[in-house]
């Protein structure tokens, strides 16, 4: 994908909102969504170490877990930085509940961009594609990780992440999908919300919630 306009990023309110809008027109099935999930959180957060390190302590984990690990690692860290967290040894982490495989990706984004192999500023203004390549380049960044901090830490305004499953499950619920969709199926149904994906996968997790809560409806 080639550059994409600063200005179309999603990290104001009023970015996503137009976002939406123009999703609507491009594709009128969603106007009952957004009518139902209105308003759709912005979710853009801060980047850099701090950013990427609280994506990869909430992998796999429910919401309040997740929060509460990084709440234990940040009462350890104080600041929250790549330097910081080198000067630590592992027993300083011991009740923190970060796993094995975490902590030593974490030790990876450390170490890369202390060595100038990770570049967060380049990754905020290079192609997707690019920064894709460079984030999951280190050991233990998947597609996934590297998608979700493209999505909210930097405000990729054309990023689906398919391989979140409750996307893929309210994807199938929207669109009359009797399974849910593999991630590659799902990259194929979600295509034709480019270039406004980033505003899509942020309505479709607030339908997901929304859908979940009313009534006990579980999807």
């Amino acid at each position: 994908m080639n550059r994409t306009s600063q200005d179309d990023f999603l990290r104001h309110d009023d970015v996503l909102r137009s976002h939406l809008s123009a999703l609507v027109v491009q594709d009128p099935t969603l106007g009952d969504v957004v009518a139902l999930c209105d308003p759709v959180p912005l979710r853009f957060e801060p980047g850099g170490f701090r950013g990427l390190s609280r994506i990869v302590i909430g992998q796999l984990l429910s919401v309040q877990s997740a929060a509460a690990i990084w709440d234990r690692f940040r009462a350890v860290m104080g600041d929250v930085d790549a330097a910081r967290f080198l000067d630590l040894d592992e027993v300083a982490f011991d009740g923190v509940g970060l796993s094995n495989a975490k902590y030593l990706t974490l030790r990876a984004i450390a170490k890369a961009e202390l060595g100038q192999t990770l570049r967060y500023d380049l990754i905020e203004t290079m192609p997707m594609f690019e920064a894709m390549k460079m984030l999951t380049a280190i050991k233990g960044i998947g597609p996934w990780t590297a998608e979700v901090y493209l999505s909210f830490c930097v405000g990729h305004p054309d990023i689906f992440p398919a391989g979140d499953l409750a996307l893929r499950k309210i994807v199938a619920h929207h669109m009359g999908c009797d399974v849910t969709p593999s991630i590659s199926e799902t990259m194929k149904l979600t295509q034709k919300w480019s270039p406004y994906r980033g505003a899509a996968a942020r309505l479709m997790w607030r339908y997901y919630a929304v859908i979940k809560n009313k009534e006990g409806i579980l999807i």
